[in-house]
């Protein structure tokens, strides 16, 4: 597949350190009484417009795409951060025509490993299908 432009786009909006209790795993004690997940979220759009008119019209909402991962985040559990991310990921592009590529970074900081860690999650990269 060729990319087209707005794949190649370095616009993006960009929302990082996202914090919400969820629950989310495949062990039983991961899902009750929930945990805290990390989220990191780039949304490829080119913002020329918007940065041109200075009007929200021609953007994305952060908020709205934080209430997304809310949404999902806190709402019914999934046993692999996979599949929560990637729902995360196709509701965006679904919902916002202008978005053209979703990177997704969900992470657990609180997992049964032993030694220190930040948090251990899932990235992942989707991107709008296009007719080439």
């Amino acid at each position: 597949m060729k990319a087209d432009a707005t794949m190649l786009n370095g616009d993006k909006l960009m929302l990082r350190g996202l914090k919400f209790h969820g629950y989310h795993g495949v062990l039983p004690e991961e899902k009750t009484p929930g945990q805290k997940f990390v989220v990191d979220m780039d949304a490829w759009s080119d913002l020329r417009e918007a940065g041109k008119s200075d009007n929200l019209d021609h953007s994305v909402s952060y908020a709205e795409l934080y209430n997304i991962v809310k949404d999902i985040v806190e709402g019914p559990g999934h046993n692999l951060l996979e599949s929560v991310a990637h729902l995360i990921a196709t509701k965006t592009l679904t919902t916002y025509s202008q978005i053209s590529t979703v990177l997704l970074k969900l992470g657990k900081p609180h997992v049964s490993v032993q030694g220190p860690v930040d948090y251990l999650g899932v990235e992942i990269f989707r991107f709008r299908k296009i007719d080439v």
